[in-house]
């Protein structure tokens, strides 16, 4: 038995009714698809070194409890048959780009900053169809198509469609190895069209109560399990996932309902620092940059209903 399952066995009952209200705190991207591409990375290769250290920051989640997204994104990769282009006397470097599975052919500019360790005024370029490497003579950086999209306005703006709602935490780590059932099947689904990436989120939980002693507040994980079901509800709808993960999901919702007397959650997922890459949509939900909702919770099952934004600040992850 995991000191989690144990923590939980006996769940402590508040004495007073709570309100939670949960933010970001933390966010990044990560494109799923790479998980697996190559399988074994070369250290002595500066791709083989990004792909690396991706895994072993997507290892590193399955150690936590934080919240994860799948998200669609049309399918975009660097041409290398076509050449970059410089601006004159500047650092903005046009790349030429294939947009969608018919391979569209595009640009997008960006202005690149000179690394303090550089010695090169300008980088070699190296483009790959899924990474550039930039050469400034004494370091090499090296970046994804989806980077440069999150970090510069190249005037390219997509939606992501949010497809599946978790939890990182998973002492398999089937999640970063790319062996997640559910994950696998909607990656290939999505192939060739769009590009999968995963969004991980970490959450701050306010709880307001007259109940104030320490052991009648929820745990991290029971606070996680609730915003997961709220997030899944939202994003994919109430007749998400199969039966029996409906129903265990219904029976875990349940009893940390009774145990908290949780009368209200609201979730809001929009932050000072998002761009273009936030702008989620699902099949259940209109784009927005800002998903902000208010759960309740009626015998495990949970009801949604979307909040005006105005007279409530966002959150800055910089703060």
């Amino acid at each position: 038995m995991s000191s989690d399952d144990a923590a939980e066995l006996a769940l402590p009952r508040s004495s007073a009714p709570q309100v939670w209200d949960a933010t970001v705190s933390e966010t990044s991207f990560y494109w799923y698809d790479l998980i697996n591409d190559p399988k074994v990375p070369d250290f002595h290769d500066p791709i083989g070194r990004y792909q690396r250290r991706m895994q072993f920051a997507l290892d590193a989640t399955m150690e936590k409890r934080l919240m994860f997204m799948l998200v669609a994104r049309p399918r975009l990769r660097f041409d290398p048959k076509r050449s970059t282009s410089w601006g004159f006397f500047s650092l903005k470097l046009t790349i030429p780009i294939l947009i969608g599975g018919e391979e569209r052919k595009s640009t997008i500019t960006v202005e690149l900053k000179t690394p303090f360790e550089a010695t090169f005024k300008k980088p070699l370029i190296q483009l790959y169809d899924k990474y550039m490497t930039l050469n400034w003579g004494s370091m090499t950086e090296t970046f994804t198509i989806h980077d440069l999209m999150q970090r510069h306005d190249t005037g390219l703006h997509y939606p992501s469609k949010v497809q599946y709602v978790g939890q990182t935490r998973d002492p398999a780590g089937r999640l970063a190895k790319g062996r997640l059932m559910a994950v696998s099947n909607l990656c290939d689904t999505n192939a060739p069209e769009y590009d999968t990436l995963l969004l991980v989120q970490n959450f701050n939980v306010a709880v307001d109560t007259e109940a104030k002693e320490f052991a009648e507040q929820a745990s991290q994980r029971s606070q996680m399990d609730v915003l997961e079901a709220a997030l899944i509800r939202y994003f994919e709808g109430a007749d998400a996932r199969s039966p029996q993960e409906h129903r265990l999901r219904r029976e875990r919702l349940r009893s940390l309902h009774e145990a908290y007397m949780i009368d209200r959650l609201t979730v809001d997922l929009g932050f000072k620092e998002a761009n273009d890459f936030y702008d989620l949509e699902s099949a259940e939900v209109e784009k927005s940059r800002r998903h902000l909702f208010a759960c309740s919770f009626t015998e495990g099952l949970v009801a949604v209903e979307r909040l005006p934004e105005q007279g409530r600040p966002l959150v800055s992850l910089d703060a």
